[in-house]
């Protein structure tokens, strides 16, 4: 059986697991994540994420995960590059879905809920320049999201005041940009209503799973040495 890694900040990639698992039960997914002393990513830097999340991931791939899934756009908006040069197994990096999003808007007008970390990456402004030309992308301030999720703290009246000011500019398509938001997509989908489309990878993630494992690329491999490292 093979065996895949998810990892998250919290419990946010937990969604995502659970997803794989019911479309790919076939796998063994081990879910992970880090301590809630390191939690919330939102406002760190990616050197400080850095020193949280490799210990994780290499545990995973300790255990004898062939694949990771770093279900966590914070970490890889910033740091797949990172990963990718330390650990030698493959990994799908959950993004922010800028491209199908500009692809479905028939307003022009987008609104993105992501971690300030996220939005202020490189990654996710090359994401913006290639897929959102002429595209107005909306960004609510959503810096507390993930640490209300975690304690069950979030309202529908917190959601109506960052949400509904977008849709109010014309915002027909809401990105969901981050794996803890997953937790209050039906919350969400009944505050905006059905004009308004919702969209989160988890979809696209399995879809890339299946693809890697098609492609028999997904092999046992182990931490490269420091000397491979670049």
């Amino acid at each position: 059986m093979t065996k895949i890694g998810i990892f998250d900040s919290g419990i946010g990639g937990l969604s995502v697991a659970r997803a794989i698992e019911q479309s790919l039960p076939a796998l063994e997914v081990v879910f992970r994540h880090d301590t809630p002393a390191h939690f919330p990513y939102a406002t760190k830097t990616p050197d400080e994420i850095y020193g949280y999340v490799t210990p994780v991931i290499g545990s995973l791939v300790a255990d004898g995960c062939e694949l990771v899934v770093v279900a966590c756009n914070t970490v890889s908006t910033t740091l797949i590059g990172r990963l990718r040069a330390e650990f030698s197994v493959p990994f799908i990096a959950v993004e922010p879905m800028i491209k199908p999003a500009a692809a479905l808007t028939k307003t022009g007008i987008i609104a993105v809920c992501a971690t300030p970390t996220t939005l202020t990456s490189q990654r996710y402004q090359s994401l913006k320049s290639m897929y959102a030309q002429g595209v107005t992308v909306l960004e609510p301030d959503c810096t507390d999201w993930s640490a209300m999720i975690e304690r069950n703290q979030m309202t529908v009246e917190r959601l109506r005041s960052d949400i509904m000011p977008c849709l109010a500019q014309g915002a027909d398509v809401l990105v969901l940009g981050c794996t803890h938001y997953h937790w209050i997509e039906q919350d969400i989908k009944r505050l905006v209503g059905e004009t308004v489309q919702v969209v989160q990878p988890e979809t696209a993630i399995i879809s890339r799973l299946q693809e890697l494992l098609s492609k028999n690329e997904v092999k046992h491999t182990s931490v490269k040495k420091a000397s491979q490292v670049k």
